[in-house]
């Protein structure tokens, strides 16, 4: 636990030092390019209509500053290797991405499906991701540009931050692509920012779920749940209760696991949130 207690706060320092207490919207994020991370990039447009650019095939996040140009705001993907390249229309930008050395955590599983799924689990499984793409790959311009910083669904420390390289069983597994905050069953989750419910279930892994759409690709999950408030097409607010924490899916015991995913990438969500320190 002291290994993991000095992980959380090396972290926790990496995102008080990228993020500014006051920022009023997304553009105001500095750069963070390594894998996990955010980077604003300066697009040299002033058009009045919002640009399409896009990292890949997917369309990244973009806000107008007070000059009238657009900044686009993009996830920055865990496997990212050297450049990443933006495009709209004849544009192109490239952003140099460094390299991270996330620790490495490692997790005894009691069910052994959960490392290991049979066939008619992974019949399960392939469905429910087909589910889940639409929702993480969803886009729309709902994003204010006075969007401020998120808030903590849940208080508590951090049994499993973010990025970690992962160990089931002492067995690879992709990284870990969100925080776990680890607090009572039963305790409220909150809606970190506005948005729409845009998908709920019972899955596999993730167990009882919650996916809320805050715009423009910004995308939360909540996972674990013991049990689920809200349905889909549901519009809420910041601070509404959206459920409980649990242990249901892949978990060792009672927390919340929160993802988020900006550009179909999943993000440090510490980068995110107003206050880095205000989960205790």
């Amino acid at each position: 636990m002291k290994i993991l207690s000095a992980v959380t706060a090396s972290l926790l320092l990496v995102a008080n030092t990228l993020c500014h207490a006051q920022a009023n919207s997304l553009s105001d994020y500095p750069m963070a390019a390594i894998p996990g991370g955010i980077v604003s990039v300066p697009l040299g447009i002033t058009s009045h209509e919002r640009p399409t650019v896009k990292l890949g095939k997917q369309p990244v996040l973009t806000v107008q500053e007070t000059s009238g140009e657009w900044v686009a705001v993009v996830g920055v993907p865990l496997e990212q290797n050297g450049k990443l390249t933006l495009t709209s229309q004849q544009k192109q930008w490239t952003v140099e991405v460094g390299t991270h050395d996330y620790p490495e955590q490692h997790i005894t599983v009691e069910n052994k499906r959960h490392v290991n799924p049979e066939t008619n689990d992974m019949t399960r499984i392939n469905k429910e991701y087909a589910l889940m793409g639409p929702a993480y790959k969803g886009y729309n311009g709902i994003v204010a540009e006075g969007w401020q910083k998120m808030s903590w669904p849940v208080k508590g420390p951090l049994s499993s931050p973010f990025g970690f390289k992962r160990f089931f069983n002492e067995q690879p597994r992709k990284p870990h692509s969100g925080l776990d905050i680890a607090a009572p069953a039963g305790t409220t989750i909150l809606a970190p920012a506005d948005g729409k419910i845009v998908l709920t279930g019972e899955f596999f892994f993730n167990g009882n779920s919650v996916f809320i759409d805050h715009g423009q690709g910004l995308i939360s999950m909540m996972c674990h749940m013991s049990r689920i408030d809200v349905k889909d097409g549901q519009i809420i607010k910041r601070g509404d209760a959206i459920g409980a924490v649990g242990q249901t899916g892949r978990a060792t015991g009672p927390h919340l696991h929160w993802s988020i995913s900006m550009n179909n990438t999943r993000v440090n969500p510490l980068l995110l949130v107003a206050d880095p320190n205000g989960n205790q």
